[in-house]
């Protein structure tokens, strides 16, 4: 039966939708290992990312930390921030790394960037509008697929900005206590 607030959307229509969703982003996993997209071979100085993954965390980074940057340049801020990505998740087990690529490769790849994203050229190209609208999109998404993509990715970015010392004087904290 419909509810008021979505109506011709029942729980079926729900559950097919989120296992379209679900086959599609599989299926553009596929096809990107399957065209090379998802390499395994860490791009020059990384232990995890690739050099596919790189030019989508470039676009994205700078989108994130607006506003929270203070003293510190851009051109740091995402070096510094890239740096802790790979860090965190070559800390992680190897099945969590695989979850990541294939989020990163779903983003890197163009037939499943465009129409998941909006963005339908390079990420190099995309302005601060349109991530910030792919990310908007994304966040109050009906998919809970996409919406937990969207949690991955603040989650990645933050946790590896604001473990760097650099941006804790912009939001006040004097730091770890010494002891």
């Amino acid at each position: 039966m419909n509810s008021p607030e979505s109506p011709g959307l029942s729980r079926r229509s729900a559950l097919k939708v989120g296992l379209c969703a679900g086959a599609f982003l599989s299926t553009a996993g596929l096809a990107a290992s399957l065209s090379g997209c998802s390499a395994s071979v860490p791009a020059s100085d990384f232990n995890v990312l690739r050099d596919s993954d790189l030019p989508f965390l470039r676009a994205l980074i700078p989108v994130m930390l607006e506003g929270s940057l203070g003293a510190v340049s851009i051109q740091d801020a995402v070096a510094g921030t890239l740096k802790n990505i790979d860090a965190s998740l070559h800390g992680l087990s190897p099945e969590v790394q695989k979850l990541t690529q294939q989020l990163f490769d779903v983003l890197a790849l163009p037939v499943t960037r465009a129409p998941l994203t909006g963005i339908w050229g390079r990420w190099v190209n995309a302005s601060p509008e349109q991530i910030r609208s792919f990310l908007d999109r994304w966040d109050n998404s009906s998919l809970s697929l996409l919406r937990m993509g969207h949690n991955a990715l603040l989650q990645l970015v933050m946790m590896a900005w604001y473990s760097r010392t650099q941006s804790w004087a912009h939001c006040g904290y004097p730091g770890p206590p010494t002891v």
